[in-house]
């Protein structure tokens, strides 16, 4: 990295507002005061660089979205829930393809497994599926039950996914046995459609830009 270029990427937004003002011929503006006891947001964010400011924005929309999309999922019927964590495990590159690559079968006398997903695109191994579109916590008794339904399919990996979270005792109980239970809480899944765009749209994109120091140390 140039000097050119460590010395625009370590300007932060107090430097960038005094060489305007400068140049502007406009006076600084008054700081506000800071209250007792309150951190000084003024000056924190005079400290930042534009790429930091950024990033931190960048940050607080993606909590917002997660915060948002969660409330929307958990207002879906318990079939499209089923639907929706297999959309995301397709996007995520099991099977390969939504064709053929997963497939719903939760419901009335479903053994307790609500989805089957291809492991690989040849469907060498399949992963069960449990959703649960829940406000409280699942606990070890339902995570057992469901590693109950993998035994009598002769299965060892499953997937147990739920809108809410999971009990301290779940947690430890997927540890300490031999199937592989990967257990996907309500702010993981948001996260991950987030991640491979299920249920999400872009609303705006920004290319951010620099100088190009190269181009000019040829003068």
């Amino acid at each position: 990295m140039s000097l050119l270029e460590r010395y625009l990427q370590s300007l932060t937004i107090g430097q960038l507002r005094a060489e305007y003002e400068n140049r502007n011929g406009e006076p600084a503006a008054a700081a506000q005061d800071a209250v007792p006891g309150e951190p000084d947001q003024a000056a924190e964010e005079n400290q930042k660089t534009p790429l930091e400011i950024i990033d931190s924005e960048f940050m607080r929309w993606r909590e917002l979205l997660v915060t948002q999309l969660l409330d929307v999922v958990r207002t879906v019927s318990p079939r499209f829930f089923e639907n929706l964590v297999l959309d995301v495990l397709v996007a995520m590159g099991y099977g390969g393809s939504v064709e053929g690559a997963a497939r719903a079968v939760g419901g009335v006398g479903d053994g307790g497994i609500d989805g089957i997903i291809k492991e690989d695109r040849l469907g060498l191994d399949v992963i069960y599926v449990q959703a649960r579109r829940w406000q409280q916590n699942v606990g070890r008794p339902e995570v057992q039950a469901f590693v109950g339904a993998l035994a009598g399919k002769k299965a060892h990996k499953g997937v147990f996914i739920t809108t809410s979270d999971f009990t301290k005792d779940a947690r430890e109980y997927v540890q300490d046995i031999d199937a592989k239970i990967v257990l996907i809480d309500g702010r993981q899944l948001a996260e991950l459609m987030i991640d491979h765009d299920v249920g999400v749209t872009v609303v705006q994109t920004y290319k951010l830009k620099r100088v190009d120091s190269d181009y000019f140390e040829a003068e």
